[in-house]
Parts: C-alpha cells; sequence; structure tokens
C-alpha cells in the first residue's frame, strides 16, 4: 500500500486536533524522564507518576513498518495489554480501513511532516480509543506506542486560546478537510458552531465570537476572536 487509505485519512483528519489537545495535556500530567513498563501489568511509570497503559502497536525504524500489538508474535490478542486496543480493528473491519486490520502495514513511502507514518496511525488509534493519550516508548530498533487509559490522566478541557495553533498543527499532518478537524473538535467540546460559505463561526462559552476562515480551496487561512463576553 502506498499512501494512506480514504478512510483512514477522513478519521484522521477528524481527529487530529482532539488528539494533539490531549497529548499536550497529558505532556503536562505525565513527566518524560526514565520511564519503565510492564506491559503484562499494564504500567508505564515515568518521573514517579505511573498510569495504566495499553499496547498499540510499534515502529520498526529501518524495515519502516507498523506492527498491530496484535499481531506480534511476543504478544497476541489474549495478551491484558492488547485486549483493550482491539476495538481498533473492529472498527477497521467495519469501515474499511485497512490501516487499521492490516497486521503489519508498510510506510516505507511515507514522507510527511510527521517523523514517520506510524506516529500518524498510533494518533488516529488513540483518537480511536479515546482516554488519556498515547506515549510513544523508544527502544533499539523503533518504538512501541501505549495508549493511556487510566483515569487519573485529566482529559483535555476548552481552551479557545490555543484552538487556532492546534488546527493549524492537525492540518499540516492531515491537510485535507479543515473544516472537519476544527467541526470535530468543536463537538468534542460541545461547542455550538455555525458553517457558511468559507467561515465557521464559533459562539464561544461564556461570551464571545470566533470565526475560522477558510480559503475556496478549503484551507484555513484566519482566526479572528472576540473572547470578552458581548453586551447585552
Amino acid at each position: 500500500m502506498s499512501g494512506f487509505s480514504p478512510a483512514f485519512t477522513r478519521l484522521g483528519t477528524a481527529l487530529a486536533a482532539v488528539v494533539l489537545q490531549q497529548q499536550e495535556t497529558l505532556a503536562e500530567f505525565l513527566p518524560r524522564e526514565d520511564w519503565s513498563a510492564d506491559l503484562t501489568a499494564r504500567t508505564y511509570t515515568s518521573g514517579g507518576v505511573t498510569v495504566r497503559v495499553s499496547l498499540l502497536g510499534s515502529y520498526a525504524a529501518r524495515e519502516r513498518t507498523w506492527l498491530w500489538g496484535w499481531a506480534n508474535p511476543q504478544f497476541g490478542d489474549g495478551h491484558p495489554a492488547v485486549e483493550p486496543t482491539l476495538a481498533i480493528r473492529g472498527l477497521g473491519q467495519r469501515l474499511g480501513i485497512p490501516e487499521f486490520t492490516t497486521p503489519e502495514v508498510d510506510l516505507g513511502w511515507y514522507e510527511g511532516p510527521a517523523g514517520h507514518g506510524g506516529e500518524l496511525i498510533a494518533m488516529a488509534a488513540g483518537g480511536v480509543l479515546g482516554g488519556g493519550g498515547y506515549i510513544g516508548a523508544g527502544y533499539d530498533g523503533g518504538s512501541a506506542y501505549l495508549h493511556v487509559d487510566d483515569p487519573q490522566a485529566p482529559p483535555a478541557v476548552w481552551d479557545p486560546v490555543p484552538v487556532p495553533r492546534l488546527l493549524m498543527n492537525a492540518v499540516s499532518l492531515f491537510p485535507d478537510e479543515p473544516r472537519l478537524t476544527l467541526a470535530r473538535f468543536l463537538s468534542r467540546h460541545r461547542v455550538a458552531y455555525r458553517e457558511r460559505d468559507g467561515v465557521t463561526e464559533i459562539r464561544l462559552p461564556g461570551g464571545g465570537v470566533a470565526r475560522a476562515h477558510f480559503d475556496g480551496l478549503g484551507r484555513f487561512i484566519d482566526w479572528q476572536a472576540e473572547l470578552t463576553p458581548a453586551a447585552l
């Protein structure tokens, strides 16, 4: 397979800003210091903080492939760290997303802005599962990707200030439909919005209005916000 499938790309587009915000929230909560993991016990410890994790998969740097945890002979479907992730494969079967159902995904073609194509698979998979975010745990030859499904990891909360930055970063990874990226992000936080030609108008919680502007090709070009409550 050369290039991500349309179904995977649309899913990644919808989830990208949501996942990026959750990753920032996780980074504030979980120190990235010397770490250890026990996948049988489903624990990851860093900087004195221990969280419950599950195994998404791993990226092999030399082969440039993604291997799902359920396809790894060291683990398999029944491993305690893998079982919580099997919903991803089920979703892939229902929606026809080959990246979620192919045991080992060839990513040698990927030359995009992410460090490697496996990062985008981890993003999409983490977005499907929700929870506290994902961790890339490096090892000799690649990285294992762990999903944080621990209630002590805080969920991202609504904040209008970083929205344009999050949107731009998300669009750099999944550029096809910026309006979908924004709409899914706003829906995640239950923020009301209205779409019209070239503009998404957002009613900010607590008062005020923001407008995201898009050009004729649907590309995000500008963000304007009035963060103070409108006069009554």
